[in-house]
């Protein structure tokens, strides 16, 4: 992953805990959450107060 999509990648999950709006969507048959940047995927649990990021990948890859 290109350093810049990461850095835009975490600022985005950072945006997204302080309550700011997000390309931030529920994944279907699983308690997980989904942030997009580019190509590049998030997928994350969120509990309360804690993002647990659960995956990174490529959009092609990351829902095998």
């Amino acid at each position: 992953m290109p350093s810049k999509d990461s850095k835009a990648l975490v600022a985005k999950l950072e945006n997204y805990a302080a309550g700011g709006v997000e390309d931030v969507t529920e994944l279907k048959g699983a308690d997980l959450l989904r942030l997009r940047h580019g190509e590049w995927r998030a997928v994350f649990k969120e509990d309360g107060t804690v993002i647990a990021v659960v995956k990174v990948a490529h959009r092609r890859e990351i829902y095998r």
